[in-house]
């Protein structure tokens, strides 16, 4: 039987969500945020393989600041394939995102070492990472874009869940694939070669998602407001000239929710297990555990927003975040049990922001503008606050101040809570 068509319009009395065409738009995303992941969790045993071994500080430090420059290239691709998005369709971009993001998998998979090449490793690395961060930088705006575009209007709380649904089960295979690596291979193998394995992997998962995508239908939205994207002339100016107060809350709130993304899914496990001693395998458990929570919570909260409003969920987590960062911090030690309150804690109170993204991001802008304008500020804001946290958070923990670190976060909070007082309700409202 196949799915009902996906376009925008009011619902039925007895609405079909089009599974289908949900878990395609969301495979990229899956799989992107899978190889992200797995960057920042096996970075502590391939560092030394890359770079030279002769420092193993310094190794890890640069294997976190490549992972942060290529952050910077985010902007440029959400810019680049935001605005190709606005002109040739959602669908044919993220074609393009998964693709660069498998071969940046693959290439990082086959890598040779620092030993064997020299120099050439380390830039071998990067030229990697640049691809697979302009892809995530124009993946994440698109299917945010797509996921909002089909929804009926009072279901695009639900429609947007499924984008981090995906996120979370990509995680928590890379949490999995951690566990099981970390138990069954030595230190040694680990760094020999048992950290390629999830990289080759991920670009499995890439091919695997491309063909999903094949048959994705482009969206109703685009196609009736292709002609206004195409006689746009500067469409970044515009975002900023004609639509600045939903630049500066989208960076708002979006400054809060890539701290705490990284906070708990990657700059968390290099701190635990170097500044606190704490087992790495203890770390993956609890991570493990605490994104099954975030994945399972995702479409409740996405239907409770449609119900009470996107409004109030944001005000909660923004100010419980505020509160409680620095208390959970200080329960990153040794034991599973300390550790499982802090992962299940902090991404449960994170699913009140994740279920809603698209939709929120997608609502600030209208159609012809939609791709670059979450593409450029999302990713821009995520490149100075998301990229840079595993290496400020290494490197205050070697200073002996990794405390500090989350002080910083809950600054955030503070911040974005204000911004979030400023957004409209937008429940039930249709996109521009």
């Amino acid at each position: 039987m196949s799915e009902p068509s996906v376009t925008s319009a009011e619902p039925t009395e007895r609405h079909r969500l089009p599974v289908r065409t949900l878990v395609a738009a969301s495979i990229g995303n899956a799989i992107e945020w899978y190889d992200w992941t797995i960057y920042a969790t096996f970075s502590i045993f391939f560092a030394t393989q890359i770079f030279s071994a002769e420092n193993e500080t310094l190794a890890l430090i640069s294997t976190l600041a490549t992972y942060a420059v290529a952050f910077f290239f985010r902007p440029l691709g959400g810019w680049l394939l935001g605005r190709f998005a606005d002109l040739h369709g959602r669908r044919t971009a993220m074609l393009v995102t998964i693709l660069l993001m498998a071969g940046g998998s693959f290439v990082i998979g086959i890598l040779p070492t620092f030993s064997m090449v020299g120099w050439l490793a380390p830039i071998l690395l990067l030229l990697a990472r640049i691809a697979q961060g302009m892809s995530l930088g124009g993946e994440v705006s698109n299917a945010s874009a797509y996921l909002a575009e089909i929804a009926p209007a009072d279901r695009r709380g639900r429609y947007s869940s499924f984008f981090y649904i995906s996120t979370g089960a990509a995680v928590l295979i890379a949490s999995l694939l951690g566990a099981l690596l970390t138990a069954v291979l030595t230190k040694d193998q680990l760094a020999a070669f048992g950290w390629r394995i999830p990289f080759l992997l991920g670009g499995v998962l890439g091919l695997v998602g491309l063909w999903l995508r094949r048959a994705m239908p482009e969206t109703d939205q685009f196609e009736q407001n292709k002609a206004k994207a195409q006689e746009l002339r500067h469409p970044l100016l515009t975002t900023v000239r004609e639509h600045p107060k939903a630049v500066g809350q989208l960076i708002g709130f979006t400054l809060l929710s890539t701290l705490c993304y990284y906070t708990f899914f990657s700059a968390l496990t290099p701190f635990a297990t170097r500044t606190r001693g704490v087992d790495p395998n203890e770390v993956f458990v609890a991570l493990s555990v605490g994104t099954a929570l975030f994945v399972a919570l995702q479409y409740p909260m996405g239907a409770l927003s449609d119900r009470y409003g996107r409004k109030p969920q944001l005000l909660v987590w923004a100010a419980a975040i505020a509160v409680l960062i620095v208390p959970l911090s200080t329960l990153i030690r040794p034991g599973l049990g300390n550790l499982l309150v802090v992962f299940c804690v902090g991404l449960g109170l994170y699913t009140l922001m994740t279920s809603i993204a698209p939709a929120i991001m997608s609502e600030l802008f209208p159609t012809e503008l939609r791709g670059l304008g979450i593409g450029a500020w999302y990713n821009l804001t995520v490149a100075t606050f998301g990229g840079t946290a595993p290496l400020v958070i290494q490197a205050l923990g070697e200073a002996g101040l990794g405390e500090a670190f989350f002080w910083y976060v809950a600054a955030g909070a503070a911040v974005a809570f204000l911004v979030i007082l400023t957004l409209p309700e937008t429940k039930g409202t249709v996109l521009r």
